[in-house]
Order: structure tokens, then sequence, then C-alpha cells
């Protein structure tokens, strides 16, 4: 049930992304021949216009075929046609709307939630050693600790780790704190199950303006993550064998829900997973990659920069092919994480 639940969320994700450049390519007077949700084989169509709006078999992708997209075209309405600033909102509505949608759901997955916790501290549990003079103190608010922002009371345990001598910068009566080399290691607390720093921090009412605010605050740290992710794999901390396509986030996704004690945590963790799915395509696809929304985008922005300063208008084939050429390269390697997807799930 749940895989069945899985790929049609993930069928609604792309979905979403490729309905942003369907909205907006209407809105800008930009002809679409088709609107697919899936990929191969036509399994039904409907033609409403000059569109045609297709179902197709394999629900890994979509597409909204516009006129001019990748190809010359003497047709004023046709995409390639359009001014610079119609061709920057089309290609970003895609991941602007897998944004909304990551945003939408986190707004869902904590409409539930009672309160939530600041960064503040609160109160300490009893026998804890960093309350004093020249430690932490009730009323503080945990700023950055080595240089990472805190912006979420996990973020403190995170940070910490298994313990360690840390810089941690604290906010205290309105002005900044800093204790250098403040040593802190988690131990057993009385009533308390596993290793604690003995902190309690502040909650707050979840009113319905602290609801849309955590869910924002809490999308941009789904952005941080995706970065860190990249960084990784720039630097060699990951490598390919480590990244996820369709077959892999299905799998994750049904994973989540498999593991949650009940269907309702069931429901709620799924979405918060697709959530962060939804913030990554919206990350990853504004990436200057050729044949990536992102890419064409810097494409774009390239040629209009070099007509600018040679004043001739350069002939529209070399981006195309830089695009599908892109395109080509991009299908190979999703084409290998799938192969990587398929491995994973064979050898358990």
């Amino acid at each position: 049930m749940y895989i069945v639940i899985a790929i049609l969320l993930f069928g609604v994700l792309v979905a979403i992304h490729e309905f942003g450049h369907f909205i907006t390519a209407k809105a800008c007077n930009v002809k679409v021949n088709e609107f697919s949700v899936g990929m191969g084989p036509l399994l039904w169509h409907r033609d409403k216009g000059e569109t045609q709006y297709s179902l197709r078999l394999l629900p890994i992708g979509g597409y909204c075929a516009m006129e001019g997209e990748d190809e010359d075209s003497d047709d004023p309405r046709a995409f390639i046609n359009k001014n610079y600033f119609q061709k920057l909102v089309i290609l970003c509505a895609g991941s602007f709307m897998n944004y909304l949608m990551g945003v939408v759901l986190l707004i869902v997955v904590f409409s539930g939630a009672a309160a939530f916790s600041t960064t503040t501290i609160d109160s300490f549990m009893d026998g804890c050693p960093y309350q004093g003079e020249q430690g932490l103190r009730e009323g503080d608010r945990f700023v950055s600790i080595d240089g990472k922002k805190v912006r979420f009371a996990s973020d403190v345990s995170d940070y910490l780790g298994t313990g360690g001598t840390y810089v941690i910068v604290l906010e205290r009566n309105g002005e900044k704190i800093t204790l250098t080399d403040f040593t802190m290691e988690p131990k057993e607390y009385e009533g308390q199950s596993g290793l604690r720093y003995g902190l309690y921090f502040r909650s707050v009412e979840a009113t319905p303006l602290r609801v849309i605010d955590y869910s924002l605050r809490w999308s941009g740290e789904f952005v941080r993550m995706v970065w860190e992710g990249l960084r990784q794999l720039v630097t060699g901390a990951v490598g390919l064998k480590d990244m996820s396509g369709p077959v892999g986030i299905v799998s994750m996704m049904s994973e989540v829900g498999e593991s949650s004690e009940t269907r309702s945590d069931a429901f709620y963790n799924i979405l918060y997973f697709c959530a962060f799915i939804a913030v990554n395509l919206a990350v990853m696809n504004m990436l200057p990659i050729p044949a990536l929304d992102g890419g064409r985008v810097f494409l774009m922005t390239v040629t209009l920069l070099i007509e600018a300063v040679t004043r001739r208008k350069l002939d529209s084939k070399y981006e195309n092919a830089i695009n599908v050429t892109g395109f080509v390269l991009l299908m190979g390697l999703m084409a290998v994480v799938m192969y990587n997807d398929i491995a994973r799930l064979v050898t358990g």
C-alpha cells in the first residue's frame, strides 16, 4: 500500500512542477503542444484547444512541451520568440511550485502541533553541570555553536553531537555572550532515557501564523541540507552510489510509511519526507546544469549578455545543441542511478 502511495506522491511532485511551467506558459501566451503526467507509452489523452493533455505509463516524470522550446519556430507564440523575462518566469515556475508544495506539506504536518520548541533555555535537569555564572543560564537563547547558526532546538543536540569543546554564542538580556572553549558532554539524567545535555527549552503555542513561520523556516533548513549534500558530493565525501533517483525515492517513502507505528504517524511522516523531496527537487532543478531549468536560465542569460556586448544575435542552434547534449547525459546519469537503486533493492 505504501509503495502505491509513494508512487502517486512522486507523480504529484512531478505533475506540480510541470504544472508550474504550464500555467506560466499559458499566462505568457506561449503555445503548449502537450502537457503530460508520466513518461513512456500513452495511456490516455484528451485534446483541448491547441494542447494535448496526456497520461503516460511511467509515473517517474512528465513534461510541458512548448512550441519552440528546443527548436527554432516562426510562430510568434513560440517559447523561443518570447522576451527574456517571460522565459525566465516560465523556466523558474516549476521549481517555485515544488518549493511551494514543500511549504504547504510542512504546514499540513505542523498544523497538528500544540506548541513549538524555541532555542531559548527554559530550565535545567537536576544535576546539570552547565548551569552557572560562567556557563548557561535560564533565558539564554542559542545563536550559534562553532559558527553554525542555531535555528531550531534540535540543532543544539545535533551540533553538540557526542560531546566536546565548543564556541557557543548566546543571546542574554538582549546582548551577545560568547562562551569560548566550553566543554559539554552528554550524560544520563534521572527519569530520562539515553544520554542528554540536561536542557529544557521554552515552548510557544502553535498559532496559525507560527505554523506558517515554522514551516517556512523548516523549508529553509531543507535547502541548507540539500546544499550540504551537494557540497559533500563535490568534495567526494559521498559518491554516485549514494545518490537516489525515482526508484530509490519511492522505496524510501515506502520504508518511512512501513516503519511508522500507526497509520496516522505514517501519513504525517510520508508527507514530511515528501516535503523534503519537493524542496530538494526545487533546488536541484535550478542548478546551472544543461537540460535542467537552471541550466537553461544560465545559458539564456549568457546568451543575452553576449548579444548585448557584440550587438549580434546568436544562432539558437548552439544553445539547443548544449541543452540536448545535457539532456542525453542527464538521462545517462539517471540510468546509472536507477541501476544503483534497483541493485540496492535486490541486495537488500
